[in-house]
């Protein structure tokens, strides 16, 4: 399994207390630094691949969404605005110590999409463009029961009956049913990032269900769908038409785990766009 000494870890503030962040890549460079927002229930961890292959040029971090990852996790779930709010703390917090300075490009997968969106409609004067993969707009009626499920989802019992049925059912997402060119141990180490935050599972599922998707409509950045062909294809099409500008890239022979099997190719395409003048 590839390591990445050149990725260092680290952390900053935000308004929930400690945020780590992943960072690599030259300071100086003229190119703008990336941020990349991870998918939920995963950290930074997920993107070392992406970042290794970014950071070749640039300045790269990955932030830990509040609660999850090392990154302190707030008193209560604070929704997808809520999430956004702690991270551009941790954009400050970074400058106000000397080690990000202007703009940045946002990247974000699953949750990362409604969370670097967010960013984007706060802090225009921080975000320079928007990258996203995978824009969880379901129907209404099904983003409710999805709702409904997050909120009513059984907390741990000391027979362990409800951790260990999740647990099994996260190892046969991410490890049983991942891409054949996923080796078993790495297959491993994504399962047990996602599971060390069992206890908060649903904090940001419960922000992305109850995510009005209208707010699309106000990311005034130039954005990109870099959209492979997952079962949210269709869904990410429609959910970018709502966005003012936004092109499309599509990677139809892709599907899951496409940090692991694809870094250098989406790393490509998000510098072919990043750099677009």
């Amino acid at each position: 399994m590839p390591t990445y000494p050149a990725i260092n870890r680290a952390y900053t503030r935000c308004q929930f207390g400690q945020m780590h962040y992943r960072v690599a890549g030259p300071q100086a460079t003229g190119h703008k630094p990336v941020v990349l927002l991870h998918q939920n229930p995963s950290s930074g961890y997920e993107y070392e691949a992406l970042i290794d292959a970014l950071a070749q040029d640039r300045r790269v971090f990955a932030f830990d969404t509040p609660g999850y990852g090392m990154s302190d996790a707030p008193p209560s779930p604070p929704g997808m605005a809520g999430y956004a709010a702690a991270f551009s703390d941790a954009l400050d917090a970074l400058e106000a110590d000397g080690l990000l300075a202007g703009q940045v490009d946002l990247y974000g997968f699953h949750t990362g999409t409604l969370l670097c969106s967010e960013l984007a409609i706060a802090r225009p004067d921080r975000v320079r463009r928007v990258a996203l993969t995978g824009i969880p707009m379901f129907p209404a009626d099904v983003a409710a029961k999805k709702l409904d499920e997050a909120l009513t989802f059984p907390a741990p019992t000391e027979d362990g009956d409800t951790t260990l049925t999740l647990l099994r059912n996260l190892w046969n997402y991410v490890v049983s049913s991942r891409d054949p060119a996923v080796p078993l141990q790495k297959a491993v180490f994504n399962f047990a990032d996602k599971a060390r935050v069992l206890d908060r599972f649903t904090w940001a599922y419960q922000g992305v269900w109850a995510w009005d998707f209208a707010r699309l409509r106000l990311v005034s950045q130039p954005a990109l769908l870099l959209q492979s062909a997952e079962d949210l294809l269709e869904v990410s099409k429609a959910a970018a038409a709502l966005m003012p500008d936004c092109s499309i890239v599509e990677m139809p022979d892709l599907d899951r785990d496409i940090f692991d099997v694809a870094p250098e190719r989406i790393a490509h395409e998000l510098r072919c766009f990043f750099d677009h003048t």
